[in-house]
């Protein structure tokens, strides 16, 4: 088996819209004000669903590079506070620090020095390739949701 294929294969997975829109697609052009908007009750909003995937990802990828990790309590610590409404400084915060654990992902993929297939010292008999599988599983399930709330709300290139 030639590993290189099964790094560039997970690089892909994470970064191309193959099968999925990308990550940076998703939330690129999103007007401002449908941020914190929700497409049906009970949805989540473009803004809630990017905390989740930064908040989640983050753990997902400290948890497996960092054995003194301590992940949040679920649900609360996945996902922001009910009612939060971020300034732009805020939202450009989220989604770079999204963007940036998303390239972690992408670094720990092409790491040679890593064996995809060992378990994580520390990881409860999980292995990186699964955590890499995680992250993009979970990212793409989400990042789905924040296209359909913005098809729901007009607010999603046609082309």
């Amino acid at each position: 088996m030639d590993e290189t294929v099964i790094r560039e294969q997970l690089v892909d997975l994470l970064t191309k819209e193959q099968a999925h829109v990308g990550a940076r697609s998703a939330f690129d052009g999103l007007a401002p004000e449908n941020r914190v908007r929700r497409p049906h009750e009970g949805g989540h909003s473009p803004w809630e669903l990017l905390e989740h995937l930064r908040l989640a990802q983050e753990d997902i990828v400290r948890y497996t590079l960092d054995p003194a990790w301590a992940s949040p309590p679920w649900p609360e610590g996945y996902w922001p506070a009910t009612g939060t409404t971020p300034d732009d400084e805020q939202w450009n915060g989220a989604l770079n620090g999204f963007l940036a654990g998303l390239d972690e992902a992408v670094a720990l993929a092409r790491d040679r020095t890593v064996d995809l297939t060992a378990r994580i010292p520390h990881g409860e008999h999980r292995t990186y390739l699964r955590q890499i599988l995680l992250v993009a599983d979970h990212n793409a399930y989400h990042l789905g949701q924040v296209v359909e709330a913005r098809k729901a709300f007009g607010d999603w290139p046609t082309e």
